[in-house]
C-alpha cells in the first residue's frame, strides 16, 4: 500500500515533486520559443536561482522535495524502464529509419544519468555522435533530433495524486507529450512508487493537472478549455467514481486563451473554505456537477450549470466558499493574473507560496489572514506558470 496520499489542496504539504530547470531552458531561442510554449527567453542561471529559492522555502517549512531528474536517472537503471522510455523516443515518425538507428545507438551508449539529461534537455543534430540518411542530411546542425522539454518545470501538469492513486495525464500540446512518458516511467518503475495504482494514463483523452483542483476529500473541480477536453474530464470522473476516489466532480469551462490555459491560472485554494480568484471571471465562472449512483456506476448524472462558487460550496458541504480577489482594480487584476497571481501553492491552511511581484494580490491575501511566502519569479514566469504549476504534491496531511 502506497504511503503517498493527497485529498485536498490545503492539507499540510509533506512531499512535493519539482523539476529544477536546466539545459532545456538554454535551448529556447526567438525562433522556437513559441512552439515550445514560452513567452520569452529566460535567463537560465537566474531561473535556477529562483527555483532553488522556491525549493528552499518548501524545505524550511518541513516539505520533502523530490526532483524529476534524480528520480528519472534512478528509474533508468532498470532495463525495463530504459527500454520503455527509449522506445517511446524512437517511435517519433519524424526520424525516418536511418536516423532512428543512429539515435538508438547514441542513446544506448549513455549511462542512466546521461540518458536522463538527454531525454530532458533534448539532442541536436550537431550533438549526435553519428548520422546519415536523408532526414539527417536535410537537417540543420541546430535542429533537434530529440526535442527539449522546457515545460517539464511545470510538474503539476503531468501528474496529480487523488487519494492514494496517481493520474499520469494526457497532455494536449505536442511539445509536452514526452513529459508524461518520463513521469509514467517513474511512477511505474521507480522503487519508491512500486505498486502505486494509476487512475489515469497517457494516451487517454486530453487531461492536464493544472486543470484539476482537489477542493475537498471526494470533491474535484476540473477545468475544460485549451488543454483539458470535456472527454478527459468525463474519463477522470468515471474512474474516480469507480475507485471510490470522489463522489462529485465539478466541470468548469474556462476561456481558451493563453492567460487562462488551466483552471489554476484563475483560481487556487488558500484555505479549507477560501480561494484566490481572478475577479474578471469570478462572477461568470460556471460549473456542471457530475455525480454517479452506487447502483449504476457507468451512468453519470450531470446537473447545472450554476455559479462555480455555489456549486463548489454545495459539493464541499460548507456554507460559503470565500473569494479573495486578485488585485484591487481591473488593470492591476489583469496584470497580476497574467503574472500568475492566482497560481499559489498552499503549504497548509492559510499558508501559501506566491510570486513576490504580485504585490497587490499578496497584500489582499494577508488582509484575509493568509500568510504569504514570497519568492522571486521574473524568469520562471516566462513559461506562464506560478508556484502551483511548478509543484506536484505527492503527500499531504488529510484534511478530512
Amino acid at each position: 500500500m502506497s504511503f503517498h496520499h493527497v485529498d485536498s489542496e490545503v492539507g499540510r504539504l509533506g512531499t512535493v515533486l519539482l523539476h529544477r530547470p536546466g539545459a532545456e531552458l538554454a535551448r529556447l531561442t526567438p525562433r522556437n520559443n513559441d512552439s515550445l510554449l514560452f513567452d520569452g527567453i529566460p535567463w537560465v542561471g537566474r531561473a535556477q536561482e529562483e527555483h532553488d529559492t522556491f525549493a528552499q522555502a518548501l524545505r524550511t517549512h518541513g516539505v520533502e522535495v523530490l526532483y524529476v531528474s534524480e528520480l528519472l536517472a534512478e528509474t533508468l537503471t532498470l532495463p525495463a524502464a530504459r527500454q520503455e522510455v527509449t522506445r517511446a523516443v524512437l517511435d517519433d515518425v519524424r526520424l525516418g529509419d536511418t536516423l532512428r538507428g543512429h539515435v538508438a545507438a547514441h542513446l544506448a551508449a549513455l549511462d542512466p544519468a546521461g540518458l536522463a539529461t538527454t531525454l530532458i534537455a533534448g539532442l541536436s543534430r550537431a550533438e549526435l555522435r553519428a548520422g546519415g540518411g536523408l532526414v539527417h542530411t536535410l537537417m540543420d546542425r541546430t535542429d533537434f533530433v530529440i526535442d527539449p522539454l522546457p515545460n517539464l518545470l511545470f510538474t503539476r501538469d503531468s501528474s496529480v495524486w487523488i487519494g492514494g492513486q496517481v493520474a499520469v495525464t494526457s497532455l494536449a500540446m505536442h511539445a509536452r507529450r514526452r513529459e508524461t512518458t518520463l513521469t509514467h516511467a517513474i511512477y511505474r518503475h521507480h522503487p519508491r512508487f512500486s505498486g502505486t495504482p494509476l487512475v489515469y494514463e497517457p494516451g487517454l483523452e486530453h487531461l492536464e493537472g493544472g486543470d484539476v483542483l482537489l477542493l475537498a476529500p471526494g470533491v474535484l473541480a476540473v477545468g475544460v478549455g485549451e488543454r483539458t477536453r470535456p472527454a478527459g474530464a468525463e474519463r477522470l470522473a468515471r474512474r474516480c467514481f469507480e475507485r471510490g476516489l470522489a463522489h462529485t466532480v465539478l466541470v468548469v469551462p474556462i476561456a481558451q486563451e493563453r492567460a487562462t490555459m488551466h483552471l489554476d491560472t484563475v483560481c487556487t485554494m488558500v484555505d479549507v473554505d477560501a480561494v484566490v480568484m481572478y475577479p474578471n471571471v469570478a462572477s461568470t465562472l460556471r460549473a456542471w456537477t457530475v455525480t454517479s449512483t452506487d447502483l449504476q456506476l457507468d451512468e453519470l448524472v450531470v446537473s447545472g450549470p450554476e455559479p462555480f462558487i455555489v456549486a463548489a460550496a454545495k459539493a464541499m458541504r460548507i456554507d460559503t466558499l470565500r473569494i479573495i480577489d486578485t488585485g484591487l482594480d481591473p488593470v492591476t487584476a489583469e496584470r497580476e493574473q497574467w503574472d500568475d497571481g492566482n497560481n499559489t501553492l498552499a503549504i497548509g491552511p492559510r499558508l501559501c507560496v506566491a510570486y513576490e511581484r504580485n504585490t497587490e494580490t499578496n497584500a489582499q491575501l494577508e488582509r484575509h489572514g493568509i500568510e504569504v511566502i514570497r519568492i522571486p519569479g521574473s524568469e520562471l514566469g516566462s513559461g506562464r506558470g506560478g508556484p502551483r504549476c511548478m509543484s506536484a504534491p505527492i503527500v499531504r496531511a488529510s484534511s478530512a
